[in-house]
């Protein structure tokens, strides 16, 4: 482990064994303040939730949970076939109110210690861009973080998270059904498919969050199934 990145470590009795190989970090923010309340809650052995890590929005980094543990960030969530996505995958959470305590952009410090721990994570463990999500992407019934507001263009300049995609052949799919099974094809769980869509959105198209499938947000979906499938992105 880099400890260079790592400025504190507050270890966390809510964790257990890992049952499959990491193969994917997923992006949460903690929705309480100050800071000290939600590694409160991420200590607390009563509370049952965790992370890898915690970055406040000064850029401090606290490691709560070793990489080779499960920490239980995710809760009931889907990616790509996986269901027990905690034991496949790293949690970092980000000191921010979210939207339920008044939600804005996130601080440039908070982003600026996130990308070198993010690199060395996606390095070490050989991780897919595609693989770098959001709670909303793996729960979409249940979270919206980290939210609209989350710059994952910044992420994906790095070479950190897949890019929205250029658009090249325009809308594909006759009908919402044939949508909803691209975007299970994609990773997401489709369960509640108005949801699917307004994590789908948050994510690829996050200046308009309605819920509702058009044709923008289904070029976007076959555009990345193509790059994909080709090769152009893991």
């Amino acid at each position: 482990m880099a400890d260079e990145l790592v400025h504190h470590t507050r270890l966390s009795p809510n964790c257990n064994e890992r049952k499959l190989p990491i193969s994917m970090v997923v992006l949460h923010y903690t929705e309480m303040k100050p800071v000290e309340t939600a590694l409160e809650r991420l200590c607390d052995p009563e509370a049952q939730v965790s992370a890898h890590y915690l970055i406040s929005e000064e850029g401090e980094v606290t490691l709560l949970v070793p990489e080779e543990k499960r920490a239980w960030h995710a809760g009931a969530a889907f990616w790509r076939g996986t269901k027990d996505v905690n034991s496949a995958s790293i949690g970092i959470e980000l000191d921010h109110p979210g939207h339920g305590l008044g939600y804005r952009p996130f601080e440039d410090a908070q982003i600026e210690a996130l990308v070198p721990l993010l690199h060395r994570i996606v390095q070490t463990y050989d991780i897919a861009k595609s693989n770098v999500i959001g709670h909303s992407d793996v729960a979409p019934a249940r979270k919206t973080d980290p939210g609209e507001l989350f710059p994952w263009d910044r992420l994906a300049d790095y070479g950190l998270a897949t890019a929205v995609p250029k658009i090249e052949l325009g809308d594909p799919f006759d009908n919402d059904g044939a949508f909803y099974l691209a975007l299970e094809r994609y990773g997401y769980d489709i369960t509640e498919g108005r949801k699917a869509v307004e994590a789908f959105q948050r994510r690829w198209r996050p200046h308009k969050v309605d819920g509702q499938i058009d044709g923008e947000i289904r070029a976007i979906l076959f555009q990345l199934l193509l790059d994909r499938d080709r090769g152009a992105a893991r």
